[in-house]
């Protein structure tokens, strides 16, 4: 289990992280989210020992964290992390940088694991060819591989997908992230999308202004996000006061709605006038404003701006998200 403790960290007195507690259980793949400059990497950085702390601890299992005044070589045997700098071999190959960390005494397990993980960062095709010919998501892949060749108990992603191609980002995704939970590999993941996480992560921690703002399993919070930043992190979501949605109710109390939550209607609803109409491929990400207020939905169809609709929420998702 890693178990932070009441950590602060500051950059020159200015402060970055304050009070931050939690756990995580051995296997489990949490995600680290939070606009840039929250404290994502930081955070990842102090767990695995880059960071000295003045304030709090980092353990994992029985063993303490102890930073970089206490080892000569900064970080654990037992934990990996994958930073935004990928520390390759540049004029050796794809395969001798996956290799480097394998046993050469058993050469048939080093080829039966290096040609394991070219097929998981799919780049079986390039294992002859040397690493300063690739390109730069190419290398991301490569340092992943070579990360996990080392067989860690806990992994420290910092934006694993960053430099990697959309068309192949989901496929490494699934090849990752499945790899990880059938060997029991504790993961955590600092990253701002959502993609990275709605569907692999088994729970997410929020940072903002140096603390924590939300910690709990991953589709609860995408569900019922009680702060408009938690739901901006999982898309589109507006923060409207009640009872511009149901006129009866006398209430200045506020929901969070997704755009995709609303539905469009001609005849009844909340009135809005639509101001653009963005096309997304499957739907149109429409803006719209009603008595001052902007109003993000999508629909089916692009509006032409001034066109008046009429916009409807479930009574389900009125009562789960009303907030405080």
């Amino acid at each position: 289990m890693l178990k932070v403790d009441h950590i602060s960290f500051a950059y020159d007195k200015h402060p970055v992280l304050e009070d931050i507690s939690f756990t995580i259980g051995a296997g489990e793949h949490v995600a680290i989210m939070g606009e840039s400059g929250c404290g994502k990497s930081t955070l990842l950085k102090i767990i695995y020992g880059l960071l000295q702390l003045k304030v709090g601890t980092v353990h994992w299992s029985k063993s303490q964290v102890m930073g970089p005044l206490y080892n000569l070589v900064p970080g654990e045997p037992y934990m990996k992390y994958l930073s935004q700098d990928f520390d390759l071999m540049p004029y050796t190959t794809v395969k001798e940088n996956i290799g480097q960390y394998l046993s050469v005494f058993e050469p048939e397990e080093m080829e039966r694991r290096s040609m394991e993980l070219l097929q998981m960062i799919e780049m079986e095709d390039f294992s002859k060819t040397k690493v300063k010919n690739l390109s730069g998501g190419q290398q991301q892949r490569v340092a992943l591989a070579r990360v996990l060749a080392q067989e860690p108990e806990i992994l420290l992603l910092d934006e694993p997908f960053s430099h990697i191609d959309n068309f192949r980002k989901n496929s490494l995704r699934r090849n990752l992230f499945d790899y990880l939970k059938k060997r029991g590999v504790t993961c955590l993941t600092a990253t701002h999308d959502y993609h990275d996480i709605l569907p692999f992560a088994d729970r997410v921690i929020v940072l903002k202004d140096q603390q924590i703002l939300a910690d709990k399993d991953t589709l609860e919070l995408y569900k019922n996000p009680k702060h408009i930043y938690v739901a901006s992190l999982f898309g589109e979501a507006n923060e409207i006061p009640i009872n511009i949605v149901k006129s009866y109710a006398d209430t200045k109390r506020r929901i969070i709605v997704y755009a995709h939550e609303f539905r469009v209607s001609e005849t009844s609803g909340l009135e809005i006038t639509v101001k653009k109409a963005y096309p997304m491929g499957s739907h149109f990400m429409i803006r719209g404003e009603y008595d001052g207020h902007i109003i993000y939905f999508e629909s089916t169809d692009g509006l032409d701006p001034d066109t008046k609709v009429f916009l409807n929420i479930s009574l389900e998702t009125i009562n789960s998200r009303l907030m405080p």
